[in-house]
């Protein structure tokens, strides 16, 4: 654990420091706090819990009808021929593989919990993805990092964590959406109202699409950049590596080598001091 945290903050001084010609404004959020406290956030997990815990249900119905084949075939295999024997191992294999299969469904790359949580949650971390970086544009940041990540924040000062602004932020967006909504409702009442009401609805859509566009592009750019100084610090970090190696074999090979003189030393005066017995 020591050894992760000294290699993350070295990578995160070598980082400022590739950014050292002028001051750095940072600032760091809380995500499961902002999430906390984000109620479409809490209505999404809340569907999620239900049908997680529902599809947890009717695979453990599953399981049980399973276990009881198994335990009727060993309990009465005595008494069956070999051919109901089969039938019943048969069974047996096509309930397994019927549960495999609906193990994957639920659960699986690209099942039904997955494209559900895409469904409800992914919006709403895009949405605070969008909060954060409009803050973070605003106010001139030049790094917002998540003190709830992996990365280890060894001190943070509470006036740096812009968590509560982006929640914030969420909350009167929504605020505003919900007024215009219930503005456009109220228009369309009759005609001139309906027509306000297509009209509204389709610009929020664009307006969403030209947000989500933008939002990805900002997205991908901040990912090159930390992508590009990952592979700076990884880099960095062979070059102390390799440095850090090539020392260690110098002073090996400088050991050696004072071995070697040592031993050439000591035959030498064992050899001069048997000539001196021979001359005695």
């Amino acid at each position: 654990m020591t050894k992760k945290v000294l290699f993350i903050a070295l990578g995160f001084v070598m980082t400022l420091g590739l950014f050292a010609q002028k001051p750095q404004r940072i600032a760091f959020i809380d995500m499961e706090y902002i999430l906390e406290n984000i109620p479409d956030y809490q209505n999404a997990q809340s569907q999620l819990n239900q049908k997680v815990t529902k599809w947890q249900e009717n695979i453990a119905d599953k399981q049980r009808e399973l276990d009881q084949m198994k335990s009727n075939l060993s309990n009465e295999k005595a008494l069956l021929t070999k051919d109901l024997i089969e039938e019943r191992e048969e069974d047996i294999s096509i309930k397994s593989d019927e549960l495999r299969t609906l193990q994957n469904k639920y659960f699986g790359t690209n099942g039904d919990l997955f494209m559900l949580r895409q469904q409800l949650v992914k919006p709403i971390q895009d949405q605070v993805f969008n909060a954060i970086q409009e803050i973070a544009v605003n106010r001139q940041y030049d790094f917002v990092l998540d003190k709830s990540s992996d990365l280890i924040m060894l001190y943070s000062n509470e006036k740096y964590d812009i968590s509560d602004m982006v929640v914030k932020s969420i909350t009167r967006t929504e605020k505003q959406n919900d007024l215009r909504d219930k503005q456009a409702e109220a228009k369309g009442n009759n005609v001139e109202g309906e027509q306000i009401l297509t009209e509204a609805q389709e610009e929020r859509q664009e307006a969403l699409e030209a947000q989500k566009t933008e939002q990805e592009t900002k997205k991908k750019e901040l990912q090159d950049k930390i992508e590009a100084q990952k592979a700076e610090r990884a880099k960095q970090r062979e070059e102390q590596l390799k440095a850090i190696e090539e020392a260690r074999q110098k002073k090996l090979l400088e050991r050696e080598e004072a071995r070697k003189k040592l031993e050439e030393k000591k035959a030498a005066d064992q050899k001069a001091r048997e000539e001196k017995q021979k001359q005695g």
